[in-house]
């Protein structure tokens, strides 16, 4: 937002505050000042001239003589090569001695032999922005219009003199788009008085023919449409022009420029149309038709949908509203009759509407930040006023106005001592009231057990203010974040870490990482075909997927209730890319529920699952293949355990059959201490086919689960100071025999002087019956504080061999 300085003093004494003064203040308050600039770049000594004569120079096509009445008793001789330059007009003249930028100064000179008194000074030449000035402007002399006062300070009466402050607004504070937003905002500032401009209307002419008919009352709420006769179109004053020039907006004519004007006084926009073009003198308020067409003023033929919204008349589209007029109802020179709209529309409908076409009007910027609406019917006086006076129209009795809805301001309480708590200041009750006050806000203040409350009114043209923090906010930005005291803060201070399930996360990511596993992240959202191809570990719940409401596409419309579908589509897609040996795992969550149609959040388990296929290790030199295999995906799965401090005796495993995805044979469930958390093994070939992939194992577990069997993180074991004794025990069993039994009856039988205990081989063959196999277990004994015995350690043995021969074990001579 681009401010002027000179136009903000119309609203708020500003006769003892500079400019960068004013800058410093707004910016310790909140809203950032990014810049000052002044629009004089330098010009000094320039007054306003009447050509009276016009020569050609004797010597020189190109160049005329002019004489030139600047108010002084003596006419100026100046030499002039513009093209443009005529007889009776008024022009900026630098005199002999005046400073033009870039330290230009003008001096007595001759120009081809003919002395030259100064010099006449196209816009450019001034330091003007011409680009904002019409195009038989831009080039040549600038040419002033007719009342300019002859001798008056060119400057002032361009409006150089003034200063421009460039505001960094951040989105909640739409209501400085505006200069009465700035005014305010600045009276607060300065506990000063808003002086607000005239908005006084005579209707001097006929009854308002004009209707109104809102019929998209979701998109408008308000609606107010004023009526001009005799309007004469021309152009806008200067005094009027600087400014709009000064906000970075090009003059076009009285009419269009006061809409301009207004918009950017009370940030209200308006637009006019010029009233023969309007059938029956009819305005509707109405959604857009399908694939409707509208030429905008822009010249531009914009093809719009049913959600835009549209002003019409009952035969066509007028305007594509709140966005840009449409070149149908232009006001031109020969317009004599105008319908000036002021109304208030929704910021999300003007937004969408604005996105859809990529464009992006002053207009716009207001719309989608928020309107006051208590400021429609004000704006649409303010400017009648203006055309009244500027375009010497006559104003038709009364305004045609349909109301929808209005909003309401807001009420906000808050407590002085919440103020003060947040704060950490002691402010005054008095001080709060007067900030109030400074504000304009109307409020309430009542003690109530011995605490003062504020109940605030808060107007319409401060939509950012909703809660008791917001007010909070303006008491700190009016007190002075300066005034604030330093506090450090109290209390006792606790060292962060991370939760216990936290770092269990970390720990089962870094194991598998280092165990030679990459992590994947992938979609939450699956097919539901694909998603169906395996199961979760709920089976004895009647699980359903979760479906989006409104999916992006059909292959990520239901959130998923396992992991591996998402596993097996990452390793397809990697196969599919040259990439055999594949070792990854992924730590996601899967969303769960047994509801068909669904009334409340789903439940959502963190989930772990793996997936290797190919080689394990690479190919060496020897040409040796190490290709994945279940005791592959099992040694991972006891390491993580083992790593996690989960008991060993409290694992056990399952064959599972039922498995949906899986193999029948080569599946087994994960059970601890009697509960299902997870299983692995190797999938159904016939998934494997349909994915094009190798032999490919993987695992999925319920972290939730296999987390609360993990020991307490914080148990730490010393290095071994004492030696170890071995024992290698050798047997013979049934084939039929799981060797986890076996495994588990030696760490039963013994105790707690075990250490260790790793099966080393397992033999079927000759000398051993084929009803039979050799199972052997290497088997680690230490005690913690001593050296262990002989005789203690051939005990525990004895009783470990005596256990196992109760389930048919023999030792093997």
């Amino acid at each position: 937002m681009k401010v002027s300085y000179q136009w903000l003093k119309e609203y708020v004494d500003l006769t003892d505050i500079t400019p960068q003064e004013l800058a410093e203040k707004m910016t310790r308050s909140g809203i950032e000042v990014e810049g000052v600039e002044s629009l004089n770049k330098g010009v000094t000594g320039v007054v306003i001239g009447y050509v009276q004569e016009r020569e050609k120079h004797p010597d020189a096509d190109r160049l005329s003589v002019l004489k030139v009445d600047v108010g002084q008793e003596e006419l100026l001789q100046i030499v002039c090569g513009a093209q443009n330059v005529a007889q009776g007009q008024k022009v900026p003249v630098a005199m002999i001695g005046a400073m033009l930028p870039e330290n230009f100064k003008i001096k007595k000179s001759k120009l081809r032999g003919v002395e030259s008194q100064g010099m006449i000074c196209s816009a450019k030449e001034l330091g003007l922005n011409d680009k904002l000035l019409p195009k038989d402007q831009q080039e040549g002399i600038l040419v002033l219009p007719e009342d300019a006062e002859l001798g008056a300070d060119a400057i002032e009466y361009l409006g150089l003199n003034d200063y421009v402050l460039e505001l960094g607004l951040t989105p909640n504070r739409s209501d400085c788009l505006s200069m009465l937003g700035v005014a305010y905002e600045v009276a607060a500032l300065y506990g000063r008085e808003v002086i607000l401009p005239d908005a006084s209307v005579t209707e001097d002419g006929e009854a308002n023919p004009v209707t109104v008919a809102i019929e998209a009352s979701e998109q408008c709420y308000e609606f107010v449409g004023r009526h001009f006769t005799d309007a004469v179109i021309t152009s806008a004053p200067q005094w009027m022009k600087n400014r709009l020039m000064a906000a970075g907006t090009r003059p076009i004519n009285n009419v269009v420029d006061i809409t301009n004007y207004v918009l950017l006084e009370y940030g209200q926009p308006l637009h006019a149309f010029d009233a023969k073009e309007v059938s029956d003198q009819q305005i509707i308020v109405r959604m857009a038709q399908e694939n409707e067409k509208l030429t905008t003023l822009d010249d531009q033929k914009r093809t719009l949908d049913p959600e835009a919204l549209v002003i019409a008349d009952k035969e066509k589209g007028l305007s594509i509203a709140g966005v840009m007029g449409g070149a149908n109802s232009e006001i031109v020179d020969n317009t004599k009759e105008i319908i000036l709209e002021s109304a208030y529309y929704t910021p999300a409908s003007i937004r969408r509407t604005s996105k859809m076409l990529n464009l992006r009007t002053e207009g716009c910027v207001r719309w989608e930040k928020g309107v006051d609406q208590s400021r429609v019917s004000v704006a649409s006086d303010r400017a009648a006023h203006l055309i009244q006076k500027l375009a010497h129209a006559k104003v038709s009795k009364g305004a045609a106005k349909q109301t929808i809805t209005v909003n309401q301001p807001a009420v906000v309480s808050v407590s002085l001592a919440k103020i003060n708590q947040h704060l950490g200041t002691s402010i005054a009750k008095e001080q709060v009231a007067e900030i109030f006050t400074r504000l304009q806000f109307t409020f309430d203040q009542t003690e109530q057990a011995e605490e003062t409350l504020f109940t605030v009114t808060v107007p319409t043209r401060r939509g950012d203010i909703t809660l008791p923090e917001d007010l909070i906010e303006e008491v700190a930005r009016l007190y002075g974040y300066d005034q604030i005291p330093v506090t450090l803060p109290t209390g006792e201070s606790i060292q962060g870490r991370l939760t216990k399930e936290q770092q269990l996360r970390r720990i089962t990511r870094h194991h598998l990482i280092g165990a030679g596993l990459s992590e994947t992240i992938s979609y939450a959202l699956l097919h539901p075909d694909k998603l169906a191809q395996f199961s979760g570990l709920q089976d004895e719940r009647n699980l359903h997927p979760v479906p989006l409401a409104m999916p992006i596409s059909e292959e990520h419309s239901v959130l998923r209730t396992n992991l591996l579908a998402s596993l097996v589509e990452t390793a397809t897609y990697n196969k599919n890319r040259q990439n055999q040996d594949l070792a990854f795992f992924e730590l996601g969550h899967v969303f769960l529920s047994e509801q068909e149609q669904l009334t409340e959040q789903p439940e959502q388990r963190l989930y772990l699952g793996g997936l290797v296929t190919g080689q394990w290790m690479p190919v060496n030199w020897m040409g040796v293949k190490a290709p994945v295999d279940f005791y592959t995906v099992k040694g991972l799965v006891e390491s993580l355990f083992s790593r996690l401090g989960v008991k060993p005796l409290a694992v056990t495993y399952s064959a599972n059959k039922n498995r949906k995805g899986m193999h029948p044979g080569r599946t087994a469930d994960v059970i601890v201490e009697g509960e299902v958390i997870g299983y692995m093994g190797q999938l159904h070939p016939k998934t494997e086919k349909d994915h094009d992939l190798d032999e490919t194992y993987v695992f999925q577990f319920d972290l939730q689960k296999l987390f609360s069997f993990a020991a307490d993180l914080t148990d730490y074991k010393p290095l071994p100071k004492f030696p170890a004794i071995t024992r290698d025990l050798a047997l013979v069993v049934e084939r039929s025999l799981p060797v986890a039994q076996l495994e588990a009856i030696i760490r039963e039988e013994s105790g707690e002087l075990l250490e260790s205990v790793t099966l080393f081989d397992i033999y079927t063959g000759e000398r051993i019956a084929s009803d039979k196999k050799s199972v052997a277990y290497s088997i680690v004994y230490r005690h913690s504080e001593r050296t262990l015995l002989d005789e203690e350690v051939q005990e525990i043995t004895g009783k470990v061999i005596e256990a196992l021969t109760k389930v048919g074990a023999e030792l093997r001579s």
